[in-house]
């Protein structure tokens, strides 16, 4: 009777699960999944045309924490706002800019989406939400308060989403923009992408407490969350919740995702300071193997997961070769839209 009883409960326990991953339309699980293989991907190529000389000055790879930007970018309109760090080529392609775009300014093409004047640690793309990357720590912040003040102000439902990692939670710039959020119920989300470390430096060693973001959400009456990061799923319903609140009316929130950025710091850093092991445990974790076999778990065919791979890789590919074929810009587009009119005219 007792292993009649416990086969029973097990299949309970099964059934309740499948049903809880059923909350997620199995198109918008594929479309997760796409976005994370497209960015890891990408990333990767970005690394392999730095090794040609092709991408100019350094550049900050986001592998290994790919959920965090499929996830929050699947729970926007298309219409919000973004703000990402220098290390924000993924959440740009999220967004639905073109990879050929991001290649292209990488290796200062004109085909770029700033047509190669901001390179890896600027990456912009207006018509797709994404306001500004900036290579300063904390700086977007306050930046991403004012867009979400214009929404309210304007009396639209638009939200805005501005990224930083866990070494800026230490910057005065994070407490004025989270704390005039807070006074004014700005629809804004804070999204911590806390990866350990701060550049080369492991932030709890710099830190008076143990997650820099969430633990000091009380300072600013909002609610502690930390999450997976590395679990699109989670970071997709948990920024579904926060949006819907921010629409509402109800004011911010701050979100802190626990990844790891399986490279280092920059293109020139081996990474050296980490201790032997951790690269291999948080590999383990890594966002793009879990969801596939997630996928696998919930009856997706091999077939179909293979699809979108291969599409990817064609995509990375036809980027590459446009992103190659496109010219350098010319001295003359360095004073274009430097100003409001289009020109270097000083505007008094």
């Amino acid at each position: 009777m007792s292993m009649v009883k416990t086969k029973q409960t097990t299949k309970a326990g099964a059934r309740k699960a499948a049903k809880a991953a059923d909350d997620i339309p199995i198109a918008i699980r594929l479309a997760l999944f796409r976005s994370q293989v497209e960015a890891r991907y990408c990333e990767k190529r970005a690394y392999d045309l730095f090794l040609q000389n092709l991408v100019k000055g350094t550049s900050h790879l986001a592998l290994g924490q790919e959920a965090v930007s499929a996830g929050v970018a699947m729970a926007l309109e298309k219409d919000d706002y973004t703000y990402p760090t220098f290390r924000g080529h993924h959440h740009v392609l999220a967004r639905g800019a073109s990879m050929t775009s991001v290649l292209g300014e990488l290796m200062g093409r004109e085909c770029g989406c700033l047509s190669g004047k901001g390179g890896s640690m600027h990456l912009s793309s207006v018509e797709h939400g994404v306001m500004a990357s900036c290579a300063i720590l904390g700086a977007s912040l306050p930046i991403a308060v004012g867009t979400a003040w214009s929404s309210q102000y304007r009396g639209t439902s638009q939200v805005t989403v501005a990224f930083f990692g866990d070494g800026t939670a230490n910057i005065g710039a994070f407490h004025e923009a989270l704390n005039m959020a807070a006074v004014w119920k700005l629809p804004v989300i804070f999204v911590c992408e806390n990866n350990l470390y701060g550049e080369y430096t492991v932030t709890t060693k710099v830190t008076a407490v143990e997650h820099p973001a969430a633990d000091r959400a009380s300072a600013y009456g909002l609610e502690r969350i930390i999450i997976d990061g590395n679990d699109a799923d989670v970071v997709y319903r948990t920024m579904q919740a926060a949006v819907a609140k921010a629409r509402a009316g109800e004011g911010p929130s701050m979100i802190e995702c626990m990844t790891y950025r399986q490279s280092g710091h920059s293109r020139a850093d081996p990474a050296h300071y980490r201790p032997p092991g951790e690269l291999d445990e948080w590999k383990k974790k890594d966002p793009v193997v879990i969801y596939r076999k997630r996928l696998l778990d919930l009856g997706v065919k091999e077939a179909t997961l293979k699809q979108i791979e291969d599409e990817a890789m064609q995509k990375v590919n036809l980027a590459t070769e446009e992103a190659k074929a496109s010219p350098v810009p010319p001295v003359e587009l360095a004073f274009k839209d430097v100003w409001s009119n289009g020109g270097i005219q000083w505007r008094n």
